[in-house]
């Protein structure tokens, strides 16, 4: 298969948020098969609700600055599926992603033609197989697997990783992981095993609870991340941090972080905590390797600011702890008019993100991204309707038409925000690129 077909194989498998089969027996029968690729490597598995892709990257710039060989598999992608797969900070290549994914497919289908395999191994099941596949090709010395969806179950927990990492946790995929922080903590603490190195972030009481139950019964001491460990000392005009983090083992002066926003200082200091955790392992990660990995990290689409003319924020803000980490950042960090580009899929909680982000919007501008889970416009007009006057609201039938309407109507000293959505920024992403 070239990388067109080996495209098209994995999108008629089904779209991965309406396919999803949570369990790991697929993985593991198509991993077994595979040789075990991910036994070549030690991994840390990364979960959460929100953060989980920033702490991901940032430990994969601090191991890069340290001389290491990584593997990096994050999701969802914006433009291209091969920014799931990065090697050595390159993503992996279109040529290299069919030929992987092709090994993949015809290991699924021998599987499925004995009779091994009930149904052919999910989008997610044989994207994750063709990474840690590709990793093992790489020679890579440690893979950061960021969880698809929750944990004990995902597709990623097969890498059996030796350090793993829960981010912050919050209310979302309630349909899949449970109705209260308690059910969710239990799916997403479920990557906590006996013998691993577990860094755990700040979390509400019923989470906490959850995931130290599990650390006992796992004979495992966590390392619990204090928000106080960090010190600002001054703040960028684009909202990135000037900070020290302090450990139990050692203090960072002077760091500026390479992401914006103040929640990612946490994420900072949770990928602080796993390079400790790594260097106590062996691995040679010095003190100069950690500052210049914090940063210089970079995460697409997380407060990414596109120099243009008004400026262009794009954030995937896509449940309320999201947005209220956006809206922190607008209000502290925006001046000017704000026009607020936003479409979302229906199964969020679209009644509280919209309460918390449209109030802020001189203009606000709605839309629907091409996906079937999408939530069409009516519907989040009348969201608006609630909170702001009708001649602060457009509604739009495409992702170009809203671009273009905000930059017409926001003006130069003003901030196009585009949000709700990875998929929408994926969308914008690519609509400004072929222009």
């Amino acid at each position: 298969m070239n990388y067109e077909e080996s495209l098209s194989y994995l999108l008629s498998l089904g779209h991965e948020t309406l396919t999803i089969k949570l369990g790991l027996r697929n993985t593991e029968l198509l991993l077994q098969s595979l040789g075990h690729p991910q036994e070549s490597y030690q991994s840390v598995q990364i979960a959460g609700t929100n953060g989980k892709g920033s702490t991901a990257v940032i430990l994969d710039s601090i191991c890069r600055a340290a001389g290491m060989k990584t593997g990096l598999f994050t999701s969802p992608h914006l433009i291209s599926i091969t920014e799931r797969i990065v090697i050595g900070g390159h993503e992996i290549s279109t040529h290299d992603f069919a030929r992987h994914t092709n090994t993949v497919r015809i290991v699924a289908e021998e599987l499925l033609s004995q009779g091994r395999l009930d149904a052919l191994p999910t989008f997610f099941e044989q994207v994750t197989a063709t990474a840690l596949l590709a990793f093992k090709e790489a020679d890579v010395a440690m893979a950061i697997l960021e969880t698809g969806l929750g944990g004990r179950l995902d597709a990623t927990t097969v890498a059996s990783a030796a350090t793993v990492a829960i981010t912050p946790l919050a209310l979302d995929h309630q349909e899949y992981l449970g109705e209260t922080l308690a059910e969710i903590a239990a799916e997403k603490a479920a990557i906590i095993r006996p013998g691993v190195n577990a860094i755990i972030a700040p979390q509400p009481p019923p989470a906490l609870e959850v995931i130290l139950q599990r650390c006992r019964e796992c004979l495992v001491t966590p390392q619990i991340v204090s928000e106080r460990q960090a010190s600002i000392h001054s703040t960028t005009s684009d909202g990135r941090f000037r900070v020290t983090l302090e450990t139990s083992e050692a203090r960072y002066e002077n760091i500026l972080v390479g992401l914006r926003g103040r929640h990612q200082i946490l994420n900072a200091s949770v990928a602080l905590e796993l390079a400790e955790s790594l260097s106590q392992q062996g691995f040679d990660i010095p003190t100069a390797a950690i500052v210049e990995g914090i940063q210089t990290a970079n995460h697409p689409g997380r407060l990414e600011l596109l120099d243009n003319s008004p400026p262009l924020l794009l954030d995937g803000a896509h449940n309320p702890s999201g947005a209220q980490a956006l809206r922190s950042y607008l209000e502290e960090f925006a001046s000017g008019r704000l026009t607020l580009i936003f479409g979302a899929m229906k199964d969020k909680k679209l009644e509280e993100i919209s309460a918390i982000l449209f109030p802020l919007a001189d203009r606000l501008i709605l839309t629907r991204v091409d996906n079937p889970r999408s939530a069409e416009v009516s519907d989040l007009r009348q969201l608006a309707s609630g909170l702001l006057s009708d001649e602060k609201i457009a509604a739009t039938s495409s992702v170009s038409e809203a671009l273009a309407l905000a930059k017409e109507t926001t003006p130069s000293n003003g901030l196009i925000c585009v949000t709700g959505s990875l998929y929408l920024l994926g969308a914008t992403k690519k609509e400004l690129a072929d222009r």
